[in-house]
């Protein structure tokens, strides 16, 4: 993603968890062109990659609107997330993880620890665009190595729903300190849980990924009440 496209989903993410672009409103490309200093071509990858993330739906003649979520949808939607991940884990250290599979999540471990060490280098936050797409890269993996492709379909129909996917683990720099500290966390349980899949211990896996998910819920409720933004 070039650093246009970035600054355009990080400006517009905000505006929508904050509330300045309420639900129901329609994202008109001219206007935000104009506004942001962009031309179309970045905006609609931007706006594309907000789709994904749930915040957006695509209107059936043209355009995009901001979609209507709550709290409470955005918490059911981690937990069955968790439940479905862990299970992803559990069968995965069960059956054996394939050493292609394996050498990819350790590359994810290797570069998560660099943004990690890199930001305190800086004396900064963690590059949180970075993580957030290192972050489904890695989950992917893990329900990859489930080989249950039931699971992957169900989870790729949960992840539609707003704030409720792997790449959104954090709000991507909008509270640098708070996603900083969920970051080593969230660090520190993707190497927890590929100890567990290579020591076959598919119970300590499934448990790994179930808390992973609970901590993904409460740190975005903490996130978006830090954005200002009130939902039920």
């Amino acid at each position: 993603m070039s650093s246009q496209v970035e600054r355009v989903v990080t400006e517009l993410r905000g505006r929508i968890l904050s509330g300045r672009l309420p639900a129901g409103q329609r994202v008109v490309e001219l206007q935000f062109a104009d506004e942001l200093a962009v031309s179309r071509t970045p905006l609609r990858l931007a706006l594309a990659e907000l789709e994904k993330e749930g915040l957006l739906e695509r209107l059936p003649k043209r355009g995009f609107r901001v979609r209507a979520f709550t709290l409470a949808q955005i918490a059911d939607a981690v937990d069955v997330r968790g439940a479905l991940e862990g299970m992803a884990a559990r069968l995965a250290a069960e059956r054996g993880i394939e050493h292609g599979v394996l050498g990819q999540m350790q590359a994810c471990l290797s570069a998560g620890q660099y943004l990690v060490e890199e930001a305190d280098r800086n004396d900064c936050g963690v590059h949180a665009l970075q993580w957030s797409e290192l972050n489904q890269r890695f989950h992917g993996l893990v329900v990859q190595a489930s080989a249950n492709e039931a699971l992957a379909a169900t989870l790729a129909f949960v992840s539609r729903i707003p704030m409720a996917g792997a790449n959104a683990l954090t709000l991507q720099g909008l509270v640098p300190s708070l996603e900083t500290a969920f970051i080593r966390r969230a660090q520190q349980d993707h190497v927890d849980c590929v100890q567990a899949l290579q020591q076959h211990s598919g119970s300590r896996a499934e448990a790994v990924m179930r808390e992973h998910a609970f901590r993904s819920r409460e740190n975005k409720k903490l996130l978006i009440a830090r954005m200002g933004r009130t939902i039920v």
